[in-house]
């Protein structure tokens, strides 16, 4: 029976919030497992890892293939059984370094809590709060449970779980969905659901079990590649072992060694694992960087971006404000004590009221009546005094009517100017009387303009979409050497999403941009065609970061952002976004290099035995055979090729240029060993051993060829490859030819290798000849279409 735990409300240090929960109630409850743990952890458990690297369908056809082996007596074919069992291993280990990793970044990156326990305010991980804690939410702050405001105001956004954008004002006696974040305001609220009790853990549960995550591009294609595979095999391999037992009039036992090989040949045992474990590695140099990717599939995303949108403050500048100066517009007023007081009243939770605080000192200031904290909807703050006395602090456009004179040299300077204006309530915005304007200053960061320049040399456009003033915002973006600075807009002259959509295409900096429109711009860019990732690190930017194909923030950024961004700059430096694009390209470029390499196999083995089965011959090669192919032709230089640097830019679709990488020597195997196959049928002093032996070796004299041109432009590296698993083949075929069931060849045979082995590469560059020609044809056909 579960412990109920006093959840009386008049209980004293449960009513009163600036008492809070004692310690032994904190522990009642902790003990009562009433915490706030979430229900989806950031990373799979040890236990998931093993069990997806061991239980995958190609492993339970593997093991299905092994058992039949062993059952007909042919122990020497199971030389593929430890290959999958190492990559496995490799997997498993690869993935759980990758999980510890995360795990780490995510302890440094995980949402915290003001707490009130004893009657101190007490900052915690919000997994330790515990139900009836009252909890302190501030602007910036996602709500981490269910809760009732008990003290103050806040206005929070629920987008992020009821799709609407609108804000919605929270006061005392009403309640906090959990997934919230706050926009504007400060509150005490009691926690009345948490953990798996929460709206936001329900809403969890009920997403994975109605759908997965999206896969990225590189992972949708690999997964249909493995669909279509182990679907094909069942009739190819069913086909092919009646053929051998019933057509040929096989033994059983060779039945059997005939059908594994050529299953064993379709299958891509190591790409699926390549790719993890090369996206895994990934994940652990990126988290050395100090950088937090929450799905392995962002660095994929990442790499393919072409348009990167980037906020002003904490992207180009610094998040750090300073006053730079004020300026008096009437002369009967203490505008330095007015400031003061609205210091005083709305707090300092934002980098312009830090600045404030900071020029100002110890300003005499007085207490208001009511505010009105900033949000980026108003784009201002009031503090209401005795005698009507209302004081404005916002953007000039959106407090007055009319522009003035003063703003815009200011702006132009790249300051960012601020305006303060009388008027007598909070919804007389438009006849506020001007006071004085606030100039603040953001400093460029260091490495801003070198960062851009990388960009712009990579072929990724810059958009800067911001809230301040255009012309502020025009300015600081051409001095950090953002291309096309000074095509900015005034997004508050936008009418309608059509208006944004139209100018997403023609301006390079946007200014006056609300969440919604931020949002909207993202949308268009992408439907446009481009892969969009977008940098933020406010509240304001939370819609637009959810809408990115890839997300990032800041550190220091806002909770609510941080949690939602796919990843995560620890070190709050901009400048190395590079490092962090340079790592995805590298590892899908590698990926898609060596990918090529495991097909040409899946190819020969499909056709070959299709072919055998139409053409009413042996299937000629053993699965030791293939083994030695697949392992120095494909296994090792594929490890060696995924963890190469390469930073060039991803192009075109990963499964068509895989393909057109692989058929060339997939069709090469193919024409070489029917060549062979029909030359031993007709001189019959060859044997079928050697046969099958001649077959082996041109496969990996061919898969050696291919290996060959995938290397190319050679660096130092690839030749100590190439030069390795040459000796290394040399070694198998003499010295080790028994333990790849490979048999002794005659002086006949030989000259057949020979001639065949010679013919390798000459038949690999002109089916790449002809294939290209045929790709060519094929793209100019899509672009006339798409031009009609």
């Amino acid at each position: 029976m579960p412990t109920i735990i006093n959840q009386n409300p008049n209980e004293k240090n449960i009513a009163f919030p600036t008492r809070g929960l004692t310690a032994a109630q904190v522990y009642e409850r902790t003990d009562a497992g009433l915490c706030n743990i979430p229900v989806d952890a950031p990373t799979k458990s040890v236990a998931q890892i093993i069990m997806g690297n061991l239980f995958t369908y190609f492993n339970l056809v593997f093991a299905a293939l092994s058992v039949v082996i062993i059952l007909v007596g042919a122990w020497r074919e199971l030389l593929f059984l430890p290959v999958v069992l190492i990559n496995a291993a490799i997997g498993i280990v690869q993935e759980i370094r990758a999980k510890h990793t995360l795990d780490k970044l995510n302890l440094l990156n995980s949402p915290k809590a003001l707490v009130i326990r004893d009657g101190t305010e007490q900052e915690i991980e919000a997994v330790e709060l515990v139900l009836d804690d009252c909890v302190i939410f501030k602007s910036g702050q996602q709500i981490c449970a269910d809760a009732i405001v008990l003290e103050g105001e806040i206005q929070v956004n629920e987008s992020l779980i009821t799709g609407e954008p609108d804000e919605v004002l929270k006061a005392p006696g009403m309640s906090l969905l959990s997934g919230s974040y706050v926009v504007a305001g400060k509150c005490i609220a009691r926690l009345e659901k948490v953990g798996a009790d929460s709206f936001v853990s329900k809403l969890t549960l009920e997403a994975k079990a109605s759908k997965k995550l999206p896969k990225s591009e590189m992972m949708k294609s690999l997964s249909r590649l493995v669909l279509a595979i182990g679907i094909l095999i069942i009739p190819v391999g069913a086909g092919l072992f009646y053929h051998q037992y019933a057509v040929l009039g096989e033994d059983l036992r060779q039945s059997v060694i005939t059908t594994v090989a050529a299953l064993v040949g379709m299958i891509p045992e190591g790409l699926y694992l390549l790719t993890s474990v090369a996206l895994a590695v990934s994940v652990i140099r990126l988290g050395k960087k100090k950088t937090l990717v929450r799905e392995l599939s962002r660095v994929e995303t990442l790499a393919r971006v072409d348009m990167l949108c980037v906020d002003k403050t904490g992207t180009i500048t610094e998040a750090e404000m300073l006053v730079e100066q004020i300026i008096p517009l009437v002369s009967d007023l203490d505008v330095s004590q007015i400031l003061a007081s609205h210091v005083l009243n709305l707090g300092t939770e934002n980098e312009t009221m830090k600045a404030l605080k900071k020029y100002l000192g110890e300003t005499p200031a007085k207490r208001a009546n009511a505010t009105l904290p900033f949000n980026s909807k108003n784009k201002f703050s009031a503090a209401l005094y005795d005698h009507g006395e209302c004081y404005l602090l916002g953007a000039p456009e959106f407090l007055l009517t009319e522009s003035l004179a003063e703003v815009e040299p200011l702006a132009g300077q790249g300051l960012r100017v601020l305006l303060l204006a009388r008027t007598d309530s909070f919804e007389s915005v438009g006849s506020a009387i001007p006071v004085a304007l606030v100039a603040l200053s953001n400093k460029i960061r260091r490495n801003a303009g070198e960062t851009f320049r990388y960009f712009a040399e990579q072929g990724v456009e810059i958009k800067v979409i911001s809230g301040d003033n255009p012309h502020t915002v025009s300015n600081i973006a051409a001095k950090a050497g953002i291309a096309n600075a000074d095509k900015f807009i005034d997004a508050a002259a936008l009418g309608d999403d059509q208006s944004v959509v139209e100018a997403a295409a023609e301006y390079t900096v946007f200014g006056r941009v609300t969440p919604e429109q931020k949002r909207t711009l993202i949308k268009a860019l992408k439907a446009a065609g481009h892969t969009v990732a977008m940098t933020g690190d406010g509240v304001n930017d939370l819609l637009a970061l959810k809408e990115a194909d890839c997300s990032i923030a800041m550190a220091s950024g806002s909770e609510v952002a941080t949690q939602a961004s796919d990843i995560v700059l620890l070190n709050n430096d901009f400048s190395s976004m590079p490092g962090v694009v340079d790592e995805g390209r590298r590892v899908i470029n590698n990926i898609q290099r060596s990918a090529s390499l495991f097909l040409v196999k899946n190819i020969f083995s499909f056709v070959f035995a299709i072919l055998s089965i139409a053409a009413g011959f042996a299937y000629p090669v053993s699965p030791a055979q293939l083994s030695l192919v697949s392992t120095m032709t494909i296994g090792i230089p594929s490890f060696i090729l995924a963890l190469e640097p390469n930073s060039a830019r991803i192009k075109g679709h990963f499964l068509r240029g895989v393909l057109f990488r692989a058929l060339p020597g997939g069709l090469a195997d193919v024409f070489l060993v029917f060549g062979v196959t029909l030359f031993t049928l007709t001189f019959s002093e060859i044997s079928f051993e050697q046969s099958g032996t001649i077959c082996a070796i041109l496969l990996a004299v061919t898969g050696f060829a291919v290996m060959w041109r995938v290397c190319r432009p050679f660096t130092l590296l690839r030749q100590a490859l190439c030069a390795g698993v040459a000796v290394l083949l040399v070694l198998c075929v003499t010295l080790f030819r028994e333990i790849f069931a490979l048999s002794s060849l005659g002086l006949p045979s030989v000259l057949i290798v020979s001639v065949f082995a010679l013919l390798s590469y000459p038949m690999i560059a002109a089916i790449s000849r002809i294939l290209d020609k045929i790709y060519k044809i094929y793209e100019k056909g899509i672009y006339i279409g798409f031009h009609k």
